[in-house]
């Protein structure tokens, strides 16, 4: 096996063609990517394209990808956010190895690099408060004015900034701002603050420190110290380059990282800013941040979603300049092709109607032999057992059908999968008039689910023997907002659907289901994709809705291939 680094990717987009330019021409030896999470939160789907790109570019080029937190506001930061991003990025399928970092590592280099920029009359202390600072700057039509306290002393600017360091001044009193041209058309350029004052105690270096690096400084430097050669990011940071570049110019970095943007995931029916998913599991509008129907990877992980497709999606999306919103209905087909092919197919009666089969022995228990999953020939069978009492879905019979209604009705003929055709020969009501059971016979000659005289009913129902399911609670989830864009007549959380979570506590399941690990998603015939829940335990199991069977986007896709 050739040991030679690819300079070619099995596949291409813009910025793997010029990864692959600069490892060609000799710009760069060897190609190293960093992620660089605030952790202020969890991740989402939008991040899961970032982390694709930024591992995934590496891998095809033989090189690394640092992971590091960028944890430069101790106000907002968690370990469980760390702890939780790191368990996230795992289970998407990538790995840093020793490459664990954190901003907070250069937190002496940092301030050693702002003291050289004060040496070099590039940095000074102002006393502006934040909201003038915010008046100062200007408008995107008009620029911004000079601080008062912008033509202080490299003396005086040193003392003030090592008193900050020393703790003699309030949050908020003084922040450091770089000198570099308030009349600049970009709004990053006029004079941003590197520094603020902030005494909170740091997840990591506690009350070491009590001014902090803004991102914006602590970025670029970053990268830099640990020789990032490609730093990919979303399109909302092309803006912000021309400042990274600045500090990059302007301090005596070790390396010199080179910023390449790409557009963000958007998807329909979705939000993926931080600050409203925070809003919706401080208000209790959903579950906490693992909430299935949250777009965070640990929603999405606990709801069912496999890994690999979430990596197919990404890949199907490709890596486009461009911004773009991806139709949900194109997700949710990548991850049913994938759970087509792989998850493992059980029997579940979500609202049963018993079902009492009058010519069958009432002591006998057969075993019926079903396949584990079609779509894979190796997948084997398994046994399920079959009794003279059964559960059906509910809703798989009418006592009054309409024309095209063939599952089960009085008189009517239907196969039970892997098992007998039955005929309801009766009902019976209670008080309310409402059907409480059924009454039916079988064909003994037809076991297995064919008949040796030919006969084909129009229906084929799942089932399971009343003697052998298990009780169930299973919670069907629906998009978490009832329009495509949310927010789009002003109020985000007007839009949020009341029916995104039903909640079934009558449900069945097949007995082998109980030894489902928590996350591995199986299809329960007819009904969807399902998984367990972590609030299942024995003799009490929990089943989450990952996705109905129904796939729209397939019909628009063919429609289109034969328009």
């Amino acid at each position: 096996m050739s040991t030679e680094t690819p300079t070619t990717p099995e596949r291409s987009d813009f910025i793997r063609e010029i990864v692959a330019a600069d490892l060609r021409e000799g710009r760069v030896q060897s190609v190293v990517t960093r992620f660089p999470p605030e952790p202020n939160g969890y991740l989402h789907i939008g991040h899961a394209k970032a982390i694709c790109i930024d591992f995934g570019v590496a891998r095809d080029f033989g090189g690394r990808t640092n992971l590091r937190f960028d944890d430069t506001n101790p106000t907002k930061e968690e370990q469980e956010y760390i702890e939780g991003i790191q368990e996230d990025i795992h289970w998407l399928g990538f790995d840093w190895g020793e490459h664990l970092y954190f901003a907070s590592d250069y937190y002496e280099q940092l301030y050693e690099w702002a003291v050289y920029l004060i040496n070099a009359g590039k940095a000074y202390v102002d006393d502006l408060s934040a909201d003038e600072i915010r008046e100062y700057r200007g408008t995107l039509t008009e620029p911004g004015r000079n601080s008062p306290w912008r033509e202080r002393s490299v003396a005086e600017n040193l003392d003030l900034f090592e008193r900050m360091r020393a703790g003699e001044f309030p949050d908020g009193a003084r922040v450091l701002r770089a000198r570099i041209d308030m009349a600049s058309p970009n709004m990053n350029l006029r004079d941003p603050v590197l520094y603020r004052i902030l005494h909170a105690e740091h997840p990591r270096t506690g009350d070491t420190w009590c001014i902090y690096p803004m991102y914006d400084f602590a970025h670029g430097q970053s990268d830099a110290i640990e020789g990032v050669t490609h730093s990919l990011c979303s399109l909302e940071f092309e803006i912000h380059r021309p400042l990274y570049d600045w500090f990059i110019e302007n301090l005596p970095v070790p390396s010199r990282p080179h910023q390449y943007e790409f557009a963000r995931l958007n998807i329909t029916y979705t939000v993926l800013s931080k600050r409203v998913l925070l809003r919706l599991v401080n208000e209790g509008h959903v579950r906490g941040w693992d909430d299935p129907r949250m777009p965070t990877l640990a929603g999405l992980r606990r709801r069912g979603f496999p890994p690999e497709g979430i990596r197919q999606f990404v890949a199907e999306v490709g890596v486009a300049k461009a911004d773009s919103t991806v139709e949900m209905g194109m997700f949710e087909h990548v991850i049913r092709d994938v759970l087509n092919r792989k998850a493992l197919r059980r029997f579940a009666v979500l609202r049963p109607l018993k079902v009492v089969i009058e010519n069958y022995p009432e002591d006998l228990v057969e075993e019926m032999e079903a396949p584990n999953n079609p779509e894979d020939p190796g997948a084997g069978s398994r046994r399920v057992p079959f009794s003279r009492e059964l559960w059906i879905e509910r809703e798989d019979f009418m006592e009054e059908p309409p024309a095209k209604f063939f599952r089960l009705a009085p008189g009517r003929e239907v196969r039970l999968r892997s098992a007998y055709f039955v005929t309801c020969t009766g009902v019976v009501k209670n008080e309310a008039g409402e059907v409480t059971e059924l009454r039916c016979t079988y064909d003994p000659a037809t076991r297995g689910g064919d008949s040796p005289d030919g006969r084909r009913p129009k229906a084929t129902l799942h089932w399971l023997s009343a003697r052998a399911a298990v009780p169930a609670e299973v919670r069907l989830y629906d998009y978490l907002f009832s329009r495509p864009d949310p927010g789009a007549d002003g109020d985000l959380f007007a839009d949020l659907n009341p029916a995104s979570e039903e909640v079934l506590r009558g449900a069945f399941v097949e007995a082998s289901t109980a030894e489902l690990p928590v996350g591995e998603t199986v299809q329960f015939e007819r009904l969807g994709y399902f998984c367990p829940d972590p609030d299942s335990a024995p003799g009490a199991l929990v089943f989450n809705r990952t996705l109905t069977l129904k796939d729209t986007w397939a019909k628009v896709q063919a429609a289109g291939k034969q328009g």
